[in-house]
Protein backbone atom coordinates (compact mmCIF):
# COMPACT_ATOMS: atom_id res chain seq x y z
CA UNK A 1 0.00 0.00 0.00
CA UNK A 2 1.41 3.41 -0.95
CA UNK A 3 2.44 5.58 1.96
CA UNK A 4 0.05 8.49 2.38
CA UNK A 5 1.30 12.00 1.83
CA UNK A 6 2.24 13.72 5.05
CA UNK A 7 4.03 10.78 6.71
CA UNK A 8 7.47 12.22 6.01
CA UNK A 9 8.60 12.53 9.60
CA UNK A 10 8.59 16.33 9.27
CA UNK A 11 5.13 17.86 9.32
CA UNK A 12 6.52 21.38 8.88
CA UNK A 13 8.32 20.54 5.64
CA UNK A 14 5.32 18.61 4.38
CA UNK A 15 3.06 21.62 5.05
CA UNK A 16 5.53 23.87 3.23
CA UNK A 17 5.62 21.42 0.32
CA UNK A 18 1.85 21.48 0.05
CA UNK A 19 1.79 25.28 0.16
CA UNK A 20 4.58 25.45 -2.44
CA UNK A 21 2.35 23.63 -4.92
CA UNK A 22 0.35 26.84 -5.39
CA UNK A 23 2.39 29.61 -7.08
CA UNK A 24 2.27 33.19 -5.84
CA UNK A 25 -0.46 35.06 -7.79
CA UNK A 26 0.48 37.70 -10.34
CA UNK A 27 -0.05 41.11 -8.74
CA UNK A 28 -2.35 43.44 -10.65
CA UNK A 29 -0.60 46.48 -9.18
CA UNK A 30 2.83 45.20 -10.19
CA UNK A 31 2.62 46.39 -13.80
CA UNK A 32 4.23 49.52 -15.21
CA UNK A 33 1.72 51.63 -17.14
CA UNK A 34 4.63 53.52 -18.75
CA UNK A 35 6.38 50.43 -20.14
CA UNK A 36 7.00 50.54 -23.89
CA UNK A 37 6.09 47.26 -25.63
CA UNK A 38 6.10 46.91 -29.43
CA UNK A 39 3.84 45.18 -31.96
CA UNK A 40 0.58 46.04 -30.19
CA UNK A 41 1.42 43.98 -27.13
CA UNK A 42 0.25 45.47 -23.84
CA UNK A 43 0.78 44.87 -20.14
CA UNK A 44 -2.69 43.31 -20.04
CA UNK A 45 -1.70 40.72 -22.68
CA UNK A 46 1.39 39.87 -20.65
CA UNK A 47 -0.57 39.74 -17.40
CA UNK A 48 -3.03 37.24 -18.87
CA UNK A 49 -0.19 35.04 -20.16
CA UNK A 50 1.51 35.07 -16.75
CA UNK A 51 -1.75 34.18 -14.99
CA UNK A 52 -2.22 31.28 -17.41
CA UNK A 53 1.21 29.91 -16.49
CA UNK A 54 0.60 30.30 -12.75
CA UNK A 55 -2.72 28.46 -13.12
CA UNK A 56 -1.07 25.73 -15.20
CA UNK A 57 1.80 25.17 -12.79
CA UNK A 58 -0.47 25.23 -9.77
CA UNK A 59 -2.77 22.64 -11.31
CA UNK A 60 0.11 20.34 -12.31
CA UNK A 61 1.90 20.58 -8.97
CA UNK A 62 -1.22 20.01 -6.90
CA UNK A 63 -1.97 16.90 -8.95
CA UNK A 64 1.60 15.68 -8.53
CA UNK A 65 1.32 16.22 -4.77
CA UNK A 66 -1.66 13.88 -4.54
CA UNK A 67 0.51 11.15 -6.12
CA UNK A 68 3.48 11.89 -3.86
CA UNK A 69 5.50 13.10 -6.86
CA UNK A 70 7.89 16.06 -6.78
CA UNK A 71 6.83 19.45 -8.08
CA UNK A 72 7.72 20.17 -11.70
CA UNK A 73 10.39 22.74 -10.84
CA UNK A 74 12.12 20.33 -8.44
CA UNK A 75 11.96 17.44 -10.89
CA UNK A 76 13.38 19.00 -14.06
CA UNK A 77 16.87 20.30 -14.73
CA UNK A 78 16.86 24.09 -14.13
CA UNK A 79 17.42 24.91 -17.82
CA UNK A 80 14.59 22.61 -18.87
CA UNK A 81 12.16 24.20 -16.45
CA UNK A 82 13.16 27.68 -17.62
CA UNK A 83 12.49 26.54 -21.18
CA UNK A 84 9.00 25.40 -20.19
CA UNK A 85 8.27 28.82 -18.67
CA UNK A 86 9.49 30.60 -21.81
CA UNK A 87 7.72 28.27 -24.24
CA UNK A 88 4.46 28.56 -22.34
CA UNK A 89 4.60 32.36 -22.34
CA UNK A 90 5.44 32.38 -26.06
CA UNK A 91 2.30 30.37 -26.78
CA UNK A 92 0.09 32.27 -24.33
CA UNK A 93 0.78 35.86 -25.39
CA UNK A 94 -0.67 35.43 -28.93
CA UNK A 95 -3.88 34.10 -27.35
CA UNK A 96 -4.51 37.62 -26.07
CA UNK A 97 -2.48 39.74 -28.51
CA UNK A 98 -3.81 39.21 -32.04
CA UNK A 99 -1.02 41.30 -33.60
CA UNK A 100 1.62 38.73 -32.57
CA UNK A 101 1.94 35.07 -33.59
CA UNK A 102 4.10 32.20 -32.37
CA UNK A 103 6.93 31.64 -34.86
CA UNK A 104 6.09 28.26 -36.42
CA UNK A 105 9.56 27.71 -37.88
CA UNK A 106 11.46 25.04 -35.91
CA UNK A 107 13.96 26.89 -33.72
CA UNK A 108 13.06 30.06 -35.59
CA UNK A 109 14.09 33.45 -34.24
CA UNK A 110 12.44 35.32 -32.62
CA UNK A 111 9.75 33.42 -30.69
CA UNK A 112 6.98 35.91 -31.50
CA UNK A 113 6.60 37.57 -34.89
CA UNK A 114 4.11 40.05 -36.36
CA UNK A 115 0.98 38.07 -37.20
CA UNK A 116 0.48 37.54 -40.94
CA UNK A 117 3.77 39.11 -41.99
CA UNK A 118 5.38 35.79 -42.98
CA UNK A 119 3.79 32.83 -44.82
CA UNK A 120 2.33 30.43 -42.30
CA UNK A 121 3.66 32.67 -39.52
CA UNK A 122 6.99 30.89 -39.95
CA UNK A 123 10.43 32.41 -40.52
CA UNK A 124 13.90 31.07 -39.76
CA UNK A 125 15.33 34.45 -38.79
CA UNK A 126 14.14 38.03 -38.72
CA UNK A 127 14.78 41.19 -36.72
CA UNK A 128 11.01 41.72 -36.45
CA UNK A 129 9.29 40.38 -33.36
CA UNK A 130 9.97 39.56 -29.71
CA UNK A 131 12.31 36.93 -28.30
CA UNK A 132 11.19 35.49 -24.94
CA UNK A 133 13.67 34.50 -22.23
CA UNK A 134 12.74 32.97 -18.88
CA UNK A 135 15.35 32.81 -16.14
CA UNK A 136 15.90 32.57 -12.40
CA UNK A 137 18.65 35.18 -12.79
CA UNK A 138 18.25 38.96 -12.77
CA UNK A 139 20.96 39.35 -15.43
CA UNK A 140 23.34 37.41 -17.64
CA UNK A 141 20.56 36.14 -19.91
CA UNK A 142 21.93 33.98 -22.70
CA UNK A 143 21.28 33.15 -26.33
CA UNK A 144 23.13 31.16 -28.95
CA UNK A 145 24.08 34.25 -30.95
CA UNK A 146 24.18 38.05 -30.54
CA UNK A 147 20.78 39.03 -31.89
CA UNK A 148 19.40 42.39 -33.01
CA UNK A 149 15.84 42.05 -31.78
CA UNK A 150 13.44 42.93 -29.00
CA UNK A 151 14.11 40.75 -25.95
CA UNK A 152 11.57 40.25 -23.18
CA UNK A 153 12.89 38.59 -20.02
CA UNK A 154 10.62 36.82 -17.52
CA UNK A 155 12.47 36.49 -14.22
CA UNK A 156 11.11 34.03 -11.70
CA UNK A 157 11.98 32.49 -8.36
CA UNK A 158 11.43 28.81 -7.59
CA UNK A 159 13.00 25.75 -6.05
CA UNK A 160 15.61 23.69 -7.91
CA UNK A 161 16.21 19.92 -7.94
CA UNK A 162 19.30 20.38 -5.74
CA UNK A 163 17.52 22.38 -3.03
CA UNK A 164 16.44 19.47 -0.84
CA UNK A 165 20.03 18.20 -0.54
CA UNK A 166 21.16 21.72 0.41
CA UNK A 167 18.49 22.11 3.07
CA UNK A 168 16.54 24.74 1.11
CA UNK A 169 12.91 24.47 2.15
CA UNK A 170 9.96 24.31 -0.28
CA UNK A 171 8.76 27.64 -1.67
CA UNK A 172 6.13 28.52 -4.28
CA UNK A 173 6.96 29.68 -7.80
CA UNK A 174 6.84 33.46 -8.22
CA UNK A 175 7.31 35.84 -11.13
CA UNK A 176 9.82 38.41 -9.87
CA UNK A 177 10.12 40.74 -12.86
CA UNK A 178 9.35 41.16 -16.54
CA UNK A 179 11.34 43.66 -18.61
CA UNK A 180 12.30 44.14 -22.23
CA UNK A 181 14.03 46.31 -24.80
CA UNK A 182 15.40 46.38 -28.33
CA UNK A 183 18.98 45.09 -28.31
CA UNK A 184 21.81 45.59 -30.78
CA UNK A 185 24.64 43.12 -31.38
CA UNK A 186 26.86 45.33 -29.21
CA UNK A 187 24.57 44.55 -26.26
CA UNK A 188 25.76 40.93 -26.32
CA UNK A 189 29.09 39.34 -25.38
CA UNK A 190 30.20 35.82 -26.27
CA UNK A 191 30.69 33.59 -23.24
CA UNK A 192 33.92 31.63 -23.42
CA UNK A 193 34.62 28.12 -22.15
CA UNK A 194 37.62 26.19 -20.90
CA UNK A 195 39.54 23.72 -23.04
CA UNK A 196 37.93 20.80 -21.21
CA UNK A 197 34.38 22.15 -21.15
CA UNK A 198 31.66 20.59 -23.30
CA UNK A 199 29.30 23.51 -22.76
CA UNK A 200 27.80 25.04 -25.89
CA UNK A 201 29.29 28.45 -26.66
CA UNK A 202 26.65 31.10 -26.03
CA UNK A 203 26.27 34.86 -26.01
CA UNK A 204 25.17 36.76 -22.90
CA UNK A 205 23.42 40.09 -22.54
CA UNK A 206 26.12 42.47 -21.32
CA UNK A 207 25.83 45.52 -19.07
CA UNK A 208 24.62 47.88 -21.80
CA UNK A 209 21.88 45.46 -22.80
CA UNK A 210 20.97 44.83 -19.18
CA UNK A 211 20.55 48.55 -18.51
CA UNK A 212 18.27 48.93 -21.55
CA UNK A 213 16.07 46.04 -20.45
CA UNK A 214 15.81 46.94 -16.76
CA UNK A 215 15.04 50.58 -17.57
CA UNK A 216 11.91 49.41 -19.40
CA UNK A 217 10.49 47.16 -16.68
CA UNK A 218 7.03 45.78 -17.32
CA UNK A 219 6.26 43.93 -14.08
CA UNK A 220 7.77 43.85 -10.59
CA UNK A 221 6.79 41.81 -7.57
CA UNK A 222 7.66 43.95 -4.54
CA UNK A 223 7.95 40.76 -2.47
Amino acid sequence: MREERGRTGNDVDDTLEQLACQPIPVLDNGFNANAVIPYGCTTEHIRQAMIDFVDFLGFINQQLYTKNISRLETMLMPANFSSIVGEFISVAIPKYCSSLARNQFHNGHPDLIPAGQFPGNAVQYTHEGIEIKASRYLQGWQGHNPEESWLMAFIFDSNRPSDAAKGVRPKPFRFVMVAGASLAQSDWTFSGRSATSRRTITASVNQSGYQKIIANWIYRDPG
